[in-house]
């Protein structure tokens, strides 16, 4: 059972990243997220405390949704697929609730 504040939410969408190295990887996607941090997959290996900006397109016109945060951890799914978890820098509700409508039902508007 795990003892989170915040309910962790599936969530699909795709997503970009830009790293220390100042590089934009592309292939990315966002797989989970809750207040704290989200599980992500990617076809790029990320670092241990790297600090990460990732870029996530919501469907709601409203352009990508930025998300900064820190890896915690990356783990090998195969050669060429890792997920990876990223503690976010700070909480915000109001921000992650763009992600959570599209994904939970009767979520009110």
């Amino acid at each position: 059972m795990e003892k989170r504040v915040f309910e962790r939410f599936s969530a699909k969408f795709p997503a970009k990243f830009k790293d220390a190295r100042d590089e934009f990887g592309y292939h990315l996607n966002l797989r989970d997220a809750s207040a704290f941090g989200v599980r992500l997959s990617s076809r790029d290996r990320l670092f241990i405390n790297d600090t990460v900006t990732v870029e996530v397109r919501v469907p709601d016109a409203k352009g990508p949704m930025v998300l900064k945060g820190q890896v915690v951890w990356c783990r090998s799914k195969d050669v060429a697929n890792f997920d990876v978890g990223l503690k976010l820098h700070r909480i915000d509700l109001m921000h992650m609730q763009r992600l959570y409508k599209f994904v939970a039902p009767d979520f009110p508007e």
